[in-house]
């Protein structure tokens, strides 16, 4: 069966951006979050995005990182590494301003793991995992690494979309310490929350 063409726009749900539209480009790999898991996803953050810090990985569209500072995020990191998409989201950005309200963001053009590597803490409160779905390696590279980083705090949520094909103690095989507390299945999507278990922590 024909795989069906992204939608040409998404639109931010909820916040000071609510009701925009933001651009969708046909690009390899590129799969915008849709209105139901992120409608899910934001209901479960709640209040705990507000004045948060965030990271978007493999931001693609954004629309992750944009819905978290358009409902009251402190700041979003975006990282893209296409050229095209990477593009498209600055032009997307353009397109929104002002910002809101006592939000910024940061746009970084490069490889997802080489940006990783260079930091030497991840000091962020939610992170938006959302690699392509045709190369699982990055979904299960970029959760080792960050599972390394955060064995020592209590405080960072970890927001994964993977197939649904993908077993959850797949994706909890590199996250020592980590629970998945919410989850959505929704069509080929399974959206997952994950959090940190106390009483594993040293």
């Amino acid at each position: 069966m024909k795989k069906s063409p992204p939608p040409k726009k998404v639109r931010i749900i909820g916040g000071f951006w609510r009701s925009r539209l933001v651009p969708v480009i046909e690009e390899a790999g590129l799969r915008p979050s849709t209105d139901r898991v992120r409608e899910t996803l934001f209901n479960w953050l709640g209040p705990s995005l507000q004045g948060s810090r965030c990271l978007d990985l493999f931001a693609g569209t954004g629309i992750l990182g944009l819905e978290a500072c358009s409902r009251g995020a402190l700041h979003v990191t975006f990282v893209e590494s296409n050229p095209k998409i990477f593009l498209n989201l600055e032009k997307t950005i353009a397109t929104l301003q002002p910002l809101p309200p006592n939000c910024s963001v940061d746009l970084k053009k490069m490889d997802a793991f080489k940006w990783l590597r260079m930091q030497s803490q991840i000091d962020y409160d939610v992170l938006f995992i959302d690699p392509p779905f045709d190369s699982p390696s990055l979904l299960f590279d970029a959760l080792k690494i960050l599972g390394e980083f955060h064995k020592k705090t209590l405080r960072t949520i970890m927001y994964v979309e993977s197939p649904v094909r993908l077993e959850n103690a797949a994706i909890l095989n590199d996250l020592q310490g980590w629970s998945i507390e919410r989850q959505l299945i929704a069509g080929a999507v399974k959206a997952s929350l994950l959090k940190q278990l106390v009483k594993e922590l040293k």
